[in-house]
């Protein structure tokens, strides 16, 4: 059995709190830091360490952890006076797990190695589910010595966990699978909409094509609680919207035109705009029903 090692967790919201908790009970000595303490509330009844800063947190810590919400937030959290990446230990390895900007991933693991630490960008999938069940798919980038370090963690909060290439290469990783999973929201939800328009049950259409061609984690999982009207969040409209934003920009950086998600943001734009970009992404069926 690993010694434990002492961790860091900056973001301890509908994903991280699990993914720390994961950690804790593997017997990890953790640090923690989020913009509400009160998220982190389970974690500190376990006994983890509270601290006011991302930059405090990593202080502390032999291995730094973030789950953020936004590329604003880790470069903030990171590239900021008194964050992580200044206030590390010297040989310290720091994994970003949001989903983020690959160009981002880049400059924080320029920034750490000139300080002699090591960094990784690790995006993941699953949503809320995985990250409870510990079956996260986990997508890396950055150098193969950092993810021997970090794979021992990573198993223990997932199960499909692949080095993808440099750093950089597990958001790009990341977009792909964000691709694939906005232009299926669109599908799933056109396909019950229109069986709900010709006169059928929308709960015993899913019930007779979710388990063919048509078939999918979305459609398994996120259309029962549409139909059901739970908009709840595994994954937030708004990050959703995030998502599509960075692998658009992406995609126009590499001269890649992509109709289907660009038709897919162009509907969560306007489910945001009704007010629900706090729902889970499955409020996109909401739109459907409600045009």
């Amino acid at each position: 059995m690993p010694s434990p090692l002492t961790l860091a967790f900056v973001g301890t919201g509908v994903m991280g709190r699990s993914m720390a908790g994961h950690l804790q009970q593997a017997g990890h000595p953790l640090h923690v830091y989020n913009r509400t303490r009160e998220k982190a509330a389970a974690l500190l009844e376990g006994g983890a360490t509270w601290h006011d800063s991302a930059g405090a947190a990593a202080a502390a810590a032999e291995v730094v952890i973030t789950m953020l919400g936004f590329p604003v937030d880790v470069e903030a959290s990171y590239l900021g006076a008194g964050g992580i990446v200044e206030r590390a230990k010297p040989g310290a390895l720091l994994i970003d797990m949001t989903t983020s900007s690959p160009v981002l991933a880049r400059k924080i693991s320029a920034a750490a190695g000139k300080r002699g630490l090591a960094a990784l960008d690790a995006p993941v999938s699953g949503g809320d589910l995985g990250a409870k069940e510990a079956r996260l798919v986990i997508m890396a980038g950055g150098d193969a010595a950092a993810f021997a370090r970090a794979k021992p963690l990573f198993e223990i909060m997932g199960k499909n966990i692949a080095l993808l290439g440099a750093a950089g290469a597990g958001q790009y990783c990341k977009m792909a699978n964000q691709i694939a999973v906005a232009v299926g929201m669109v599908s799933w939800c056109e396909a019950l909409a229109y069986a709900k328009k010709a006169g059928l049950d929308p709960a015993a259409v899913h019930a007779s094509i979710s388990g063919g061609a048509a078939g999918g984690w979305a459609m398994t999982n996120l259309a029962p609680r549409a139909l059901g009207e739970n908009y709840a969040p595994g994954f937030y409209v708004k990050h959703i919207l995030k998502d599509m934003r960075i692998a658009l920009e992406s995609a126009a950086e590499m001269k890649l035109e992509l109709p289907g998600l660009a038709g897919a943001k162009k509907l969560y734009d306007q489910v945001a705009a009704r007010g629900w970009e706090d729902c889970g992404t499955q409020a996109l069926y909401r739109l459907y029903t409600s045009l």
